[in-house]
């Protein structure tokens, strides 16, 4: 993605040749170019999104993990639902667990009739009456109230409000009788009658709780299986786009050569003066856009090697296109530089300094060899021309 910024802001850059009646064709060539530069935003953005995602995924799991090998694995992507049939399937496995559970619940309220049908089961039918009662101190001991009606409502509820899951029912069921028995004395009768209608449920509850149990576990097994393939899916899905915008970023880069190559044509000549000006230029940049500048010229010429200890950068051997990318390197290098020199303060200057004395002693010799390499072959042309 930064090359073909880089490429797109080269081709901005340009100087088209000023020929009577080529605004039209120079304007047409922006729009290009612009169009260009809205497209490589978007890949930017789909980019991001596709490498954010593995970041994520590689954080939550193992880089040998099923799943990862799997989306590899052209063949096998085309098995792996899509992300709608998934959440499609996960409503309808959502609505065939909610219906299971309301068996369990239907089984529960038999359960339930069971023990309130006890004759001993009339204290905890309603809320406790504890103004009528005179039980003044029945809130400080009881944190949460629980009787049978209440539960009954709960469970009938149609509005969403109602119980979700048959734990819950028996979690209420058996607050019922703890609050009996922790508000009542062991040796009175509500809290004798708690303990026994306690005991009876609970044996009842052990006939349905391995139904319970089994509905619990396939559960959590559905539940397991639907994250793997969401995660397969997602994975899928990412992979297809890194494979869709690897093709867009190639066809991006041909077109972008196709225009540079086109603008090329239509640039004009950069004057002597202006190399001259160029080379000397060259040697005011820092160490990192020097680096970029060499890179520029190996693009065009295989045989450069820009990382070399010694470089030998003959500036009318280069193409027009390497020239007037240069130009534009250091133009810009320039101005920041400029910039960042006129608003800094005295301690600004002096860490700049600082800055300017280590970088200097570390690229002198390098800077040497490209300013010799220039200035000799400056002199060849001299030569050449006075014989």
């Amino acid at each position: 993605m930064e090359m073909a910024n880089t490429s797109i802001l080269d081709l901005r850059n340009m100087e088209p040749a000023r020929q009577e009646g080529n605004a039209p064709e120079l304007e047409g060539f922006r729009f290009r170019v612009d169009e260009i530069f809205s497209k490589v935003d978007k890949l930017e953005q789909r980019v991001n999104e596709v490498e954010q995602f593995y970041l994520t995924t590689s954080k939550k799991q193992p880089s040998n993990s099923k799943s990862s090998s799997t989306v590899k694995e052209k063949d096998k992507e085309k098995h792996i639902p899509g992300t709608k049939k998934l959440q499609q399937e996960a409503t309808r496995r959502e609505a065939a667990a909610a219906k299971r559970m309301q068996e369990l619940m239907r089984q529960f309220g038999t359960i339930l009739r069971q023990i309130t049908q006890h004759k001993w089961a009339w204290p905890f039918m309603q809320p406790v009456d504890v103004e009528g009662l005179g039980l003044h101190d029945y809130y400080e001991v009881i944190d949460r109230p629980m009787d049978f009606s209440t539960v009954k409502n709960q469970m009938e509820a149609k509005d969403g409000t109602g119980y979700k899951n048959v734990r819950d029912i028996c979690a209420d069921v058996r607050l019922v009788f703890e609050n009996a028995m922790k508000y009542n004395d062991e040796k009175s009768d509500v809290h004798v009658m708690a303990k026994t209608l306690s005991a009876k449920f609970e044996e009842k509850w052990l006939q349905l709780l391995p139904k319970v149990i089994e509905e619990e576990k396939r559960r959590e097994e559905e539940e397991v299986e639907a994250r793997l393939n969401m995660q397969l899916a997602q994975e899928a899905a990412h992979a297809r786009m890194a494979r869709d915008l690897s093709t867009e970023l190639y066809e991006v880069d041909m077109h972008l050569e196709e225009l540079r190559e086109m603008l090329v044509q239509k640039c004009r000549k950069m004057s002597t003066k202006e190399k001259r000006k160029l080379g000397v230029d060259l040697t005011r940049l820092s160490p990192e856009n020097l680096s970029k500048a060499l890179e520029i010229v190996a693009q065009n010429n295989p045989n450069f090697h820009a990382t070399a200890e010694e470089v030998d950068l003959d500036i009318d051997a280069q193409s027009e296109s390497t020239l007037w990318r240069l130009k534009f390197l250091v133009k810009d290098a320039l101005e920041v530089k400029g910039k960042s020199s006129s608003i800094g303060g005295d301690d600004d200057t002096n860490n700049d300094k600082v800055a300017v004395a280590t970088a200097a002693a570390t690229t002198a010799k390098r800077k040497k060899d490209i300013c010799d390499a220039i200035a000799k072959n400056a002199k060849k042309r001299s030569k050449k021309l006075s014989s």
